[in-house]
């Protein structure tokens, strides 16, 4: 069911290193763009991309990746093109795993059952859906999983043991472990706390536990590998493509090298950790 994922993280365990996550959001700058900067994140040391689905109201989100979201909208990305995104994608690289991380409302817009038809077939290995609770699993994680997807849920630093069971029971591909309380970019991973809480989240869950939120340099992300099997930045891979942007927003000859060669050097941060 999650065959790209699953190879990948045995793949990873085989070399005794943890996977590199990365996210971006889908139509940041432009369509255009956007593909090009994904395609290039594999051979930047990326071994699973997030790819975000722009909304109007990204709650989750801190104000870069809310910032990037207006960018792709106001370029006209929709859900559709980050199907299209994906399955372009497709057509060069058929290994390294896919997962699309946003909030319901586009997906429920769109119609669950086209979209997960649509989705499977673009590409798409596995979904992060942060406004969707355990409780609304019929809504679309049973779904998801019953068409071949991954349905990925987030733990917390609030997610105490009497609560983890519920948020794994229909989980798959990983676990996503946010490393602070509050938005995305707000504040650094502590890689001690980071390391208990892999340990409890793992004497519940035999799926690999990959964490974000907080982590920036090459530094943070050795620091976080080192305590689990992945390390997901998002916000500083924004951060460096915003920064590459010209003064009216539109993207440069340097944006894709930009979010490269912070993903090359994350890369070696995280492959150095084992």
């Amino acid at each position: 069911m999650t065959a790209r994922i699953d190879a990948r993280f045995a793949q990873l365990k085989k070399e005794n290193r943890s996977a590199f996550v990365t996210f971006l959001m889908a139509g940041d700058p432009d369509p255009e763009t956007s593909l090009e900067v994904i395609k290039a994140l594999p051979k930047a040391g990326a071994d699973v991309i997030e790819i975000g689905m722009p909304f109007t109201d990204p709650m989750a989100d801190g104000p870069s990746i809310q910032a990037a979201g207006l960018r792709a909208l106001h370029a006209g990305m929709t859900l559709k093109k980050t199907l299209a995104l994906v399955r372009e994608f497709r057509k060069g690289d058929n290994a390294t795993p896919l997962v699309l991380m946003g909030y319901y409302n586009p997906i429920y817009i769109y119609g669950v059952d086209k979209f997960l038809i649509d989705a499977k077939s673009a590409g798409v290995d596995g979904l992060i859906v942060v406004d969707l609770p355990p409780e609304e699993d019929d809504e679309l994680c049973v779904p998801a999983l019953k068409a071949g997807l991954s349905f990925i849920r987030l733990a917390t630093p609030t997610t105490d043991d009497k609560r983890l069971p519920a948020v794994l029971a229909n989980t798959s591909g990983f676990v996503y472990y946010v490393s602070v309380t509050g938005i995305t970019g707000s504040a650094s991973a502590d890689s001690r706390a980071v390391g208990e809480a892999v340990g409890r989240i793992k004497r519940h869950t035999t799926l690999p536990v990959c964490v974000g939120f907080g982590i920036r340099t090459p530094e943070a992300a050795q620091a976080i590998a080192s305590h689990a099997d992945g390390a997901v930045v998002g916000t500083a891979l924004v951060d460096a493509l915003r920064g590459s942007l010209d003064a009216n927003g539109k993207a440069t000859a340097k944006t894709v090298s930009a979010v490269a060669e912070l993903a090359t050097a994350l890369s070696a941060g995280v492959r150095a950790a084992k």
